[in-house]
């Protein structure tokens, strides 16, 4: 369903990310773990064209972009199929939860707004906050301000949802609720691309686990593989510092 091929980025000399590879299928839950400046979040961004990759191809549906001459058509097109989900939620301090979530849909869809209200009330009764509609960001906390921003990607009806470490700007109090409308999006089928530190969330629901360090894949496959057989060092590094101590065990 979607592939990306040998994906550079460079932010002058940082050579960011060093020709990575990765394929997510129809459903799929594929989870991307690894140290902070691994390229993880360039990497993430570059899929939907939030920060636009030096070199490299991404085949969705069967179509091949070439990143570094795509076309404003290609890159809208793409983007009506990918939502992001952003680390700090991204919100409208001047808007209600619901004109949040509607915004998009009327502004990028064109949709009228009785129609777009309607799937609007949807995807927030769907992530929980069906009685939070005309709260305005600052009455909201950041886990629910980072359902809204859930609720505004799922009202896009996408392809894909990609997460940007939706969880790391919360208190740990709040981390849960927002895993659980996550856990629950998964078992909708919908697929998706998270970038995250939460161990557990990556155990529990991924399809596939993606180990990035140093702008490259070291690693990947499943749950069990990565966690309970990782086939290299530097991956048992960085597990044996984010795992408990007898992580062998830990599937």
């Amino acid at each position: 369903m979607l592939q990306l091929k040998n994906i550079h980025k460079q932010f002058g000399d940082n050579h960011v990310l060093k020709g990575v590879d990765i394929s997510v299928g129809k459903g799929d839950v594929v989870v991307i773990l690894g140290p902070s400046g691994s390229g993880k979040t360039t990497f993430l961004r570059s899929i939907n064209f939030l920060e636009r990759a030096d070199a490299g191809e991404i085949i969705f549906q069967n179509k091949t972009i070439e990143t570094k001459t795509a076309t404003k058509k290609e890159i809208h097109a793409l983007r009506q199929k990918i939502a992001f989900v952003f680390q700090n939620y991204n919100l409208f301090q001047h808007k209600t939860a619901l004109e949040n979530v509607t915004e998009g849909l009327i502004i990028a869809r064109k949709m009228k707004k009785d129609e777009a209200e309607k799937i609007g009330v949807q995807a927030l009764e769907k992530v929980g906050l069906h009685d939070k509609l005309n709260a305005y960001p600052v009455q909201l906390s950041g886990g629910q301000q980072q359902r809204v921003g859930i609720a505004r990607a799922i009202a896009l009806n996408p392809d894909v949802i990609l997460f940007d470490e939706p969880t790391s700007a919360l208190d740990p109090e709040l981390v849960g609720e927002v895993l659980e409308v996550m856990k629950e999006i998964a078992h909708d089928g919908i697929t998706m691309v998270v970038v995250t530190h939460e161990m557990d969330f990556a155990r529990q629901v991924a399809d596939k686990v993606i180990f990035m360090a140093d702008g490259v894949v070291v690693e990947e496959g499943t749950p069990k593989e990565i966690f309970v057989h990782p086939k290299e060092e530097r991956t048992r590094q960085f597990l044996k510092r984010v795992l408990p101590e007898d992580y062998t065990v830990y599937i």
